[in-house]
């Protein structure tokens, strides 16, 4: 307390004040000195203990405020009574909750990241184990066929290993908040059009029928590109799921109050207890396809949500996976 100089300049003008009061009181009588000198005492005592009380209840704000510093997790700021450390209570509580929050949400990024970086590793290992083997075959086979065959099968992994890449980097871009999509207005029906055009001659070669009923007056804002990468895993995943002959039906619908994009494919459709973890990152189901990674759905989820739709999957009432895409007004 003494330490402050605000408070030693008060408790020196004190002092001086209280000595010239003194020395005018006892002039004046013996009585008139002794009640100078209680008051004087008095309202001194009284002036100690509760700047004491004070500085006793700063400390300990300060104390509890080095506990948040230091991450305690069990921190409890006692309520003071109205007035100035009150409020300052009240603003530290309010740090304390935000803090906490941070920390919080540091730490489950923290675990996310561990755990994408041991699925990114074990999704890379596994192909540039492949390309180790292969190589060392190329090198010791003579045979001019096995070894045309085993490029082949190199150069196939190493497209698996860029399309992981590249769609971890949308992801990482996705979720740094760098990327900026352009909101135009969109056909719906063009965009649909558009999505299933890369799948062309694997539609043809696995004889699966693409059924569209989008009205062509349906439109929506948003990215075109990002919108229709969301699309294409969406089909994509249709595709291998249905495997050979089958139909993936897609429905455009609008309301005052959404514009809707429904996707149904006719193939076995999910397990129940897949349904929950469908759009998790490298999640692939007990079903899933050996050359897929599990992150077409959670991107899809990722470009949908940052333009302000929704996603959900289900199965159907008929049979196969229902995909529902809705973009609010």
């Amino acid at each position: 307390m003494f330490r402050n100089r605000e408070f030693r300049r008060f408790t020196g003008l004190f002092l001086l004040i209280s000595g010239i009061l003194l020395l005018i009181g006892f002039n004046l009588s013996r009585a008139s000195g002794l009640l100078m000198m209680s008051a004087v005492v008095l309202f001194g005592g009284l002036f100690y203990s509760f700047t004491k009380l004070r500085y006793q209840k700063i400390a300990q704000l300060a104390d509890e405020i080095d506990l948040v510093l230091h991450n305690e997790d069990h921190l409890l700021i006692e309520e003071l009574d109205e007035g100035e450390l009150s409020i300052l209570q009240s603003e530290i509580a309010k740090m304390t909750l935000r803090i906490r929050e941070q920390n919080t949400a540091l730490k489950k990024e923290k675990e996310n990241l561990a755990d994408s970086l041991a699925d990114i590793a074990h999704q890379l290992r596994t192909p540039l184990t492949s390309v180790n083997l292969l190589l060392s075959l190329v090198q010791a086979t003579t045979d001019e066929k096995e070894r045309k065959r085993n490029m082949r099968e190199i150069e196939e992994l190493l497209l698996r290993m860029d399309s992981l890449i590249t769609a971890l980097l949308k992801l990482s871009r996705l979720d740094a908040g760098v990327v900026t999509f352009q909101k135009t207005s969109l056909n719906l029906a063009e965009l649909a059009a558009a999505s299933i055009r890369p799948f062309s001659v694997s539609l043809d070669l696995h004889e699966v029928q693409v059924e569209t009923a989008i009205s062509p007056s349906i439109t929506i804002y948003g990215d075109r590109i990002w919108l229709s990468e969301a699309l294409q895993n969406l089909l994509r995943n249709c595709i291998e799921s249905i495997g050979e002959k089958g139909t993936i039906a897609i429905n455009g619908t609008d309301n005052p109050l959404f514009t809707e994009i429904m996707i149904h494919d006719s193939g076995k459709g999910f397990e129940a207890t897949e349904l929950p973890r469908l759009f998790e990152r490298f999640y692939r189901g007990e079903g899933g396809s050996e050359t897929g990674f599990g992150i077409g759905l959670s991107l899809s989820k990722a470009i949908i949500h940052r333009q302000g739709g929704t996603i959900t999957a289900k199965n159907h009432p008929n049979g196969g996976a229902l995909f529902t895409i809705r973009f609010p007004k």
